[in-house]
């Protein structure tokens, strides 16, 4: 099957991400796994990308490589001019640390702390003083609907409260990429909205980009592009709102 180039007419300087020919294999000989083959993507500054398919199709492999979080066994990857590819491991983590936001589909949070306390948590890595990073953290967490929640434990909030909390957490300091795997999964509709408004105010900007991961239907309407993948491949893209549809 022939790959679909998802490229865009803009130059490359204008892209906060270019992936080409990435593959990822695990394991080896009769184990061998191959959950990407051979994908070519660009995500211009601006957008919001969802990326849709079934479970197991390289969704969350492609947007773990793009974060610098997994290697791939070969190909291209350059984020916010980088060549994540070249990059030291301690380079790598500095580059994660200031420029990319996380939230995953397991919220690790920490039990010791509070929900404001976990949402500064980068800021206080960054080394903003406490009180101004906590600030700042209260804030994220309020437009999240969580204002009453600041000094609650993980242990005291609802799954769908933790989430919020982690959404927070990958907001807070702004990034220039934001990675969303399935960031709506634990919430009902209303707060899936209010939380994917509050990513596309933050974090849709002439110098950044979103790619979200999500089997939710309800959040399309949010995106300006939607890849569809299936078997390690890119297989359709199309405009959002709509759905996807082959090229």
């Amino acid at each position: 099957m022939a790959r679909l180039h998802v490229y865009d007419d803009r130059h490359a300087d204008e892209m906060a991400v270019r992936v080409r020919g990435v593959t990822k294999e695990f394991g080896s000989g009769g184990s061998l796994t191959q959950a990407l083959r051979g994908v070519d993507l660009d995500v211009p500054y601006g957008e919001m990308l969802m990326l849709v398919g079934p479970s197991g199709c390289g969704k969350t492999t492609l947007v773990s490589i793009v974060a610098g979080t997994l290697e791939p066994t070969d190909g291209e990857v350059q984020v916010l001019g980088h060549d994540l590819v070249a990059m030291s491991n301690g380079r790598k983590v500095r580059f994660r640390r200031d420029n990319v936001g996380f939230i995953f589909q397991a919220y690790n949070l920490l039990p010791a702390l509070t929900a404001v306390e976990n949402a500064a948590v980068p800021l206080l890595i960054a080394g903003w003083r406490r009180g101004h990073a906590v600030e700042v953290a209260a804030d994220v967490l309020e437009r999240l609907g969580l204002g009453d929640r600041l000094a609650s434990l993980p242990s005291e909030l609802s799954g769908g409260q933790q989430q919020r909390v982690a959404i927070a957490r990958a907001l807070v300091h702004e990034p220039r990429l934001l990675v969303c795997d399935e960031p709506t999964s634990a919430l009902d509709a209303a707060n899936g909205r209010i939380t994917m408004e509050l990513i596309q105010q933050v974090a849709v900007q002439p110098d950044r980009a979103v790619i979200v991961v999500t089997h939710d239907s309800r959040v399309y309407s949010f995106a300006d592009r939607i890849a569809a993948m299936e078997d390690g491949r890119i297989e359709s893209v199309g405009s959002g709102p709509h759905e996807p549809t082959p090229a």
